[in-house]
């Protein structure tokens, strides 16, 4: 959240389950997705779909020390922001990181610590006062544990910058792109005590997705499987947002009537996917993908997991 030291596990990812000492300190709780920081070519474009388009606020921003921009912060509800960053690299990934929200930040410093995790010897405190440190998961994301400290902005904010139209109220999970599933579950199931609650795929041949649940809440991470390495525009569909409405068509209608509509210049086209939930796609104007997704099946069943192997 304040450009952050980022901490590189000290594991080789495929030797096995992350191990600790008999006296080693329990994990503290996880209780859902905190943000997703992403690099934007140009700000005020991006500011423009997040904000007048998705009908978001933005409460603080932070500058660099010439009075350049260094990030925008984009309130999607009292817990959850959508981090904005001006790019460091054209054509790069999108994704700079993503956050989860911890109840004690020190206590997961200590808890990955005894795991052979290499982690700050003190967990600092960021530029908007809240607690948080970072580090990599098996496919070089970076990965931030953030608490809300009392005398920190997310606190200070709450009750405001809420009032705008917003699109939604919830981000439902995060999409991140990942190559080693084995190496991926050790590290979001053995080590942080996510729970995979389903996996599906697009033609039944190879596994597309796995879905992991927060151990301490209802958000959960999409692992959005591949095997050939990614152009950066499936990059953008890959690394996205997911944003929960309980009517995908109420969502287009309303999208559709707002100003900023003849800006947006794809059509709002609304799909059931594998899953068994309508949903609509948008991208921002890097190609980053935000879904808009209901939180029920069209039929109240449960979608059938894929049996189908990971791809090669």
């Amino acid at each position: 959240m304040n450009r952050p030291v980022l901490f590189c596990l000290a594991l080789a990812f495929a030797g096995g389950a992350f191990g600790a000492p008999p006296d080693a300190p329990a994990r503290p709780k996880i209780l859902g997705v905190a943000h997703i920081s992403l690099f934007v070519h140009d700000m005020q474009k991006a500011r423009a779909f997040y904000e007048d388009f998705l009908g978001y606020r933005e409460p603080f921003h932070l500058d660099n020390p010439d009075g350049s921009l260094s990030m925008a912060f984009v309130k999607v509800n009292e817990r959850q922001y959508i981090e904005l960053a001006p790019e460091k690299q054209p054509r790069t990934d999108r994704l700079n990181h993503i956050s989860v929200e911890v109840d004690d930040a020190d206590a997961m410093r200590a808890y990955l610590a005894a795991r052979g995790v290499k982690v700050p010897a003190t967990v600092p405190k960021g530029r908007i006062g809240n607690a948080n440190f970072t580090i990599r998961d098996p496919d070089g994301h970076g990965v931030e544990f953030v608490e809300y400290s009392p005398g920190g902005w997310s606190r200070r904010e709450r009750g405001k910058f809420v009032d705008g139209p917003r699109i939604s109220s919830r981000i439902m999970h995060l999409g991140i792109g990942v190559r080693g599933l084995d190496a991926a579950m050790k590290f979001y199931g053995d080590l942080l005590g996510f729970q995979e609650f389903w996996r599906g795929s697009k033609d039944g041949k190879a596994l597309s997705w796995v879905n992991m649940r927060v151990p301490d809440g209802e958000d959960y991470i999409e692992f959005m499987l591949y095997g050939e390495e990614p152009s950066l525009a499936r990059l953008g569909t890959m690394h996205h947002i997911c944003l929960e409405v309980p009517d995908i068509d109420k969502a287009r209608a309303e999208l559709e009537q707002r100003p900023a509509r003849k800006d947006y210049a794809r059509p709002l086209e609304v799909t059931t996917g594998v899953n068994r939930r309508r949903q609509m796609n948008l991208y921002d104007p890097d190609g980053t993908r935000t879904e808009l997704m209901e939180p029920r099946t069209v039929d109240g069943a449960a979608p059938p997991p894929s049996t189908a192997p990971p791809p090669r």
